[in-house]
């Protein structure tokens, strides 16, 4: 790789440089397998992974269950997507994009599929009346955030956690480049944080539980090992806030589920009922 890299006229894809990922990313679409996804015995079927995209939506399921909405009962199946399990005919057949999280809502005739997590995260809050304030001012404000989140956190997590944390080659040039965005789109929430507990203003709503997988666990030092780098102790709102999410119980219980990396006790790699928190055995971390 080279300093003066110049492209071709057509690019050429390369199976070998894809570095960390390598082996499941492609410029196609589509399944690679047949492969018919599992249905357990709630309405609500998630397929997902662990990752700041999986835990918006199993964190708003479980703040669901925490007001006792039982309703939000759900499996969560676990999509390996280093083993492509994402390419799978049944998967994309809930989501044509191929990403975690997809949920398919069979308590609907025919069943709801529901692709990207911030779309997840609306349609859930819209079918049962929670986290999604009603009048028109704090819906708009919350869905302006919302949509800050699934419009920024490309760049912090393709952008500079790609390059700064899994690139095979570190490139100084695009290092500096992601962690300066970075750094302003954390400046952007900690001068709104200023002036309110939450993102959206005084409610805890689907904004904050999109945002903090991403930019929350950030600042702690959960993702990247990043946060020195990024002197995420200056950002003093955001800290607040982040710490602050972290304490609600079911974010605690969200952020574990289909998790299978960090401390074996944080890892719940299927959730089927409540209990499976209780009960959080090896054996069900090997499921």
């Amino acid at each position: 790789m080279s300093d003066n890299y110049q492209p071709p006229k057509v690019w050429t894809w390369d199976k070998s440089g894809g570095g960390a990922f390598a082996n499941i990313n492609r410029p196609i679409s589509g399944p690679t397998h047949e492969k018919t996804l599992p249905v357990g015995k709630h309405p609500l079927q998630l397929y997902s992974l662990g990752t700041p995209n999986g835990q918006k939506v199993t964190i708003m399921l479980e703040e669901l269950l925490e007001k006792g909405v039982t309703a939000a009962e759900y499996d969560a199946w676990l999509i390996r997507i280093g083993e492509g399990d994402q390419f799978s005919s049944g998967f994309v057949e809930v989501n044509p994009n191929s990403k975690i999280p997809a949920l398919r809502d069979h308590s609907t005739t025919p069943p709801t599929r529901v692709f990207e997590s911030g779309a997840i995260l609306l349609y859930l809050a819209e079918k049962f009346g929670h986290f999604l304030p009603n009048d028109p001012a704090g819906r708009t404000e919350t869905l302006n955030w919302l949509f800050w989140l699934q419009g920024s956190a490309p760049f912090l997590g393709g952008g500079f956690g790609h390059f700064y944390n899994y690139a095979p080659v570190k490139i100084e040039y695009a290092i500096n480049r992601f962690t300066m965005e970075a750094k302003r789109q954390l400046d952007v929430l900690d001068k709104q944080l200023a002036n309110h507990p939450f993102v959206a203003g005084d409610e805890y709503t689907i904004a904050d539980m999109a945002i903090w997988p991403w930019y929350g666990n950030v600042v702690l030092g959960n993702v990247y090992n990043a946060a020195e780098f990024l002197d995420a102790g200056i950002y003093t709102h955001v800290q607040r806030w982040a710490k602050a999410i972290l304490a609600r119980p079911a974010v605690q219980r969200g952020r574990i589920v289909n998790r299978t990396f960090g401390e074996p006790h944080e890892q719940l790699h299927e959730r089927h009922d409540a209990s499976d928190f209780d009960t959080n055995t090896e054996d069900k971390r090997q499921a």
